[in-house]
């Protein structure tokens, strides 16, 4: 069986450009390596995705767009893709099959950076966590760290603020890097506060974390920090862990046109994974669109 799209990845970018391939009759397989949503289903809420006054949960949007894609005729695939070959018959090899297509989208999207300090991979599920939504009911009335002073660091912040006892934001730098409204909604939260110009040094502890020595950058003095857990969000790593034969930027993201394409013909790429200024739900699903678009009228000049 040849399809005539397969996407690879199922975050909001990949469903997007699934209901979108789907709805125009093309037949498209999803190929989602763990589950559908993305970086999307560890958000709490999305206040600014449009046409949701109150917001919505992270886990119900993905709920919602994955119904839509299988609704439109989307097969969705549980498997972990290990490469795609080129050609005019395209083949993406994942570790249980190969699938043949047209053409073929990416849409792998990206992880958690990690710190790569000692102690980080020791205690990964044992203090060590980058979702809180996860795992904040198990610090309920405990002491926390979150790393990072981006928007999804002080959201997080925020999320565990309900459950820890105190929640202590560790920035790099003099100021955050979060949008002012999250940084004012932090303000209403008085067991959140911040630590600036620090950054983590070690994690420390026997079966489970329980202290993290960080570095004070203007001094560069050492200081133990006593807590049950540490939340990381220090930015993002593209998932271009399989061959592709596109090109890609020096950070390891796809460049592409403003059209989704990629430098291999009847390859396409969309949301996080590409390369490109703005990394929101929102401009992931606009992606989607445009790549299936793209990939649908390549097909018809075949």
């Amino acid at each position: 069986m040849i399809y005539d799209v397969v996407i690879v990845g199922g975050g909001p970018s990949g469903l997007s450009a699934a209901i979108y391939s789907s709805r125009a009759r093309l037949k498209t397989l999803l190929i989602e390596k763990n589950g559908c949503g993305g970086q999307m289903t560890v958000t709490d809420l999305l206040e600014n995705y449009p046409g949701f006054n109150d917001g919505i949960n992270g886990v119900d949007l993905a709920v919602k767009l994955e119904y839509q894609a299988i609704n439109f005729g989307t097969e969705i695939v549980y498997d972990e893709v290990t490469e795609i070959k080129s050609g005019k018959v395209k083949e993406v090899v994942t570790t249980n099959s190969t699938y043949k297509a047209k053409a073929v989208i990416i849409a792998a999207g990206t992880r958690v950076k990690e710190m790569d300090i000692p102690g980080e991979a020791k205690f990964k599920g044992k203090g060590v966590s980058s979702c809180a939504t996860c795992d904040a009911p198990f610090y309920k009335g405990k002491k926390v760290l979150v790393i990072g002073g981006g928007d999804s660091a002080i959201q997080e912040a925020i999320y565990l603020a309900k459950f820890a006892k105190e929640v202590t934001i560790l920035h790099r730098r003099n100021e955050l890097r979060a949008t002012k409204i999250l940084q004012e909604r932090m303000l209403l939260y008085p067991n959140i506060s911040v630590m600036h110009n620090t950054v983590p040094k070690e994690i420390v502890g026997k079966e489970h974390i329980e202290e993290v020595i960080v570095t004070d950058l203007r001094t560069n003095k050492d200081k133990s920090l006593k807590v049950d857990g540490a939340f990381v969000f220090i930015g993002l790593v593209p998932n271009t862990l399989f061959p592709t034969g596109v090109n890609l930027d020096e950070q390891g993201y796809i460049i592409t046109d403003e059209n989704m394409r990629t430098s291999v013909d009847g390859i396409f790429a969309c949301g996080d994974i590409r390369q490109k200024y703005l990394r929101q739900v929102v401009t992931a699903t606009s992606d989607g669109a445009q790549a299936a678009v793209s990939a649908g009228r390549y097909i018809d000049n075949l």
